[in-house]
């Protein structure tokens, strides 16, 4: 009677034991993505029970398997922490800017909202100062309702305020204002943007980049990041 040797008998066949290929296999007819750590020690199991008692593998084999792995798992479970991390730190940002709501930061070219007889404190940033500045402030139908002169500036930020009242000197009605600023630098005539401190109205988080967006008055966003100031 012929006698089937060693070499001619299936994984399967030894103790039980199913081989790598075979185990992939049937892992991905199951729709397994990956092998896991229980595949890995069953199949760790097998290479320690089936080896040649005449060629064994030696130790040090072993113990680099077994240190691969740590570090591998090692890496899964500092990347599972970081991402938990993320994730807080992004529910934090967005507390923080969630208590912003109400509150006043500067906007370049945003809208402000006026109260008739009041005033809007705005600031225009000046790096290598003008011969002359004009400003004209706009509705919301984008009608230019006043014009401010100023004289020449030294580098730095030009504050200051418009007092609310129309060319003709009556008080403007209360509304949402906006500002364009044109200066003269170095002989040349050019736009020059206008920072308002606008309401906060409400506080988004950005789906790509996690940043915290915070809408203002008119629907312009401002990323938290940028904020520099911020007023009652």
């Amino acid at each position: 009677m012929a006698v089937a040797s060693a070499t001619d008998k299936s994984s399967s066949q030894l103790l039980g034991v199913t081989s790598y290929e075979d185990k992939k296999v049937t892992s991905n007819s199951k729709g397994s993505e990956a092998m896991g750590k229980q595949d890995f020690l069953a199949l760790f199991t097998a290479q320690l029970k089936n080896q040649n008692p005449l060629e064994p593998v030696k130790n040090e084999a072993f113990v680099a398997q077994l240190a691969q792995f740590s570090q591998l798992e090692a890496l899964t479970n500092m990347q599972t922490s970081l991402n938990s991390f993320v994730s807080t730190m992004s529910a934090e940002r967005m507390l923080s800017g969630a208590s912003l709501i109400g509150k006043h930061v500067p906007v370049a070219d945003a809208s402000a909202g006026l109260i008739s007889g009041g005033t809007i404190n705005a600031t225009i940033n000046l790096p290598d100062g003008a011969s002359g500045v004009r400003v004209q402030v706009r509705d919301g139908g984008n009608t230019v309702v006043q014009e401010l002169i100023a004289g020449a500036q030294t580098p730095g930020n030009l504050d200051f305020a418009w007092d609310g009242k129309l060319a003709n000197g009556d008080a403007a009605p209360s509304g949402n204002y906006s500002f364009t600023a044109n200066a003269v630098v170095a002989g040349k005539n050019q736009n020059v943007a206008v920072q308002t401190m606008a309401t906060v109205r409400a506080v988004q988080t950005d789906s790509a980049t996690g940043d915290v967006q915070l809408q203002v008055d008119g629907g312009k966003t401002i990323s938290l990041s940028k904020v520099s100031r911020i007023g009652q």
